[in-house]
């Protein structure tokens, strides 16, 4: 009689332990293919939203596009700038700019700091988007990693030992370098075993940053007083200086950057199941940081080079573009690239007509506007889903 109970109660037991295994499966089945973003789930509406969102956003970059390169001291319309386009691709649409000086103004001066504007705004928003999805922390932009400082002290550096009239290019080489190289410096001294944990990373960030402030106030202090003002102009972000020869270096980094987090934006959709459960799927969590880090540091130090510190883009962005689509990062990447575009070519419009016969630091205003914007999205999430921690 204890044979056949015994022999019962185990064989219960393996098909209880048998059921356990295939539940674990099917819920990992499941995890991947939510993060995936696979699920067949009613989403039309979904799609629907994403896509006009997406339309909106691309209409409202051309039409600020055209905005943009009509504003200045040289009287022009959209219609004309629209016309000289047309002309110029041999369309023999709309009418060319009335002034004088309009065609070559439009394309010396105007379209050179539209596009540079494009592709800076898009860097920046992009660089954040991925190193809030990676960190796992709604506080992460690019001035987390020692981008802006690096590059502020790169700048800084030439400017005092070259001069005051020290040449556009060397000022960008410089700051370029000087933001990969902080970058590179972040990166290697929060390793430790081979592995890189987040709350180092930013640590070590926060320590780099104060030593990057130090040393930009001691070139502030031996700096001549026109180096000074330009080293302080710098900081305070400017496409003023906007040329073709910029475009061309900054808009292939800024294109493959983008291209780049595009094709890892999967993978971050598994990463914010959690470190653990990511490993568990394939992802190699390490070697993700640091592909995410090389593409942050080539957005953000291709954003600053020219344009100098432009803050709160980076940071701003992704969470408008998260309350719009939600947070998937196959969505939230390439939206976001268009949004930042919108932003900074915005700003700049306003930095140029806001006071006549000026051009207002573009660093400055988006700080004035972003600032408010943070806090009043600090208090929406609070009040709706109680904080973000």
């Amino acid at each position: 009689m204890t044979e056949p109970l015994d022999a019962e109660h185990d064989s219960g037991a393996a098909e209880r332990r048998r059921e356990a295994e295939l539940g674990s499966e099917r819920r990992e089945g499941a995890l991947a293919t939510v993060a995936a973003g696979r699920i067949e789930l009613p989403k039309s509406r979904g799609r629907s939203r994403t896509t006009l969102v997406f339309a909106l956003a691309i209409a409202a970059l051309v039409v600020l596009a055209l905005v943009s390169a009509a504003v200045g001291q040289v009287p022009t319309t959209p219609a004309e700038v629209a016309g000289s386009i047309a002309h110029r691709i041999g369309l023999d649409w709309g009418p060319m700019p009335g002034h004088p000086a309009g065609e070559v103004t439009l394309w010396e001066v105007r379209f050179p700091r539209v596009i540079l504007a494009m592709l800076v705004g898009a860097a920046l928003a992009t660089a954040g988007a991925l190193l809030q999805g990676v960190f796992a922390n709604p506080l992460a932009e690019p001035g987390v990693i020692g981008v802006s400082a690096g590059a502020a002290v790169g700048a800084g550096a030439v400017i005092v030992v070259g001069g005051a009239f020290v040449a556009a290019w060397s000022v960008a080489a410089a700051a370029f370098v000087g933001g990969l190289i902080t970058t590179l410096m972040v990166y290697l001294l929060s390793r430790s075993n081979g592995r890189t944990e987040v709350v180092t990373l930013v640590l070590t960030g926060v320590a780099i940053n104060a030593f990057a402030g130090g040393l930009i106030a001691f070139l502030l202090f031996i700096a001549t007083p026109a180096a000074r003002d330009q080293i302080v102009f710098w900081q305070l972000g400017s496409l003023n200086g906007a040329t073709w020869d910029a475009v061309r270096v900054v808009a292939p980094l800024t294109l493959i950057g983008v291209a780049a987090a595009i094709l890892i934006a999967a993978r971050l959709d598994l990463l914010a199941l959690g470190e653990s459960a990511a490993r568990h799927l394939g992802v190699d969590v390490e070697r993700l940081r640091r592909n995410v880090i090389v593409i942050v540091a080539v957005l953000a130090t291709a954003g600053v080079a020219f344009s100098g510190i432009i803050l709160f883009v980076g940071l701003i962005v992704p969470h408008l573009v998260r309350m719009l689509v939600g947070p998937a990062h196959r969505v939230l990447i390439p939206l976001s690239a268009i949004l930042g575009a919108v932003v900074l070519l915005a700003s700049d419009v306003g930095a140029r007509s806001l006071v006549d016969n000026a051009d207002l630091p573009l660093g400055m205003l988006t700080s004035l506007i972003g600032g408010p914007f943070f806090f009043w999205l600090l208090r929406r999430t609070r009040a709706r889903a109680g904080g973000w921690g």
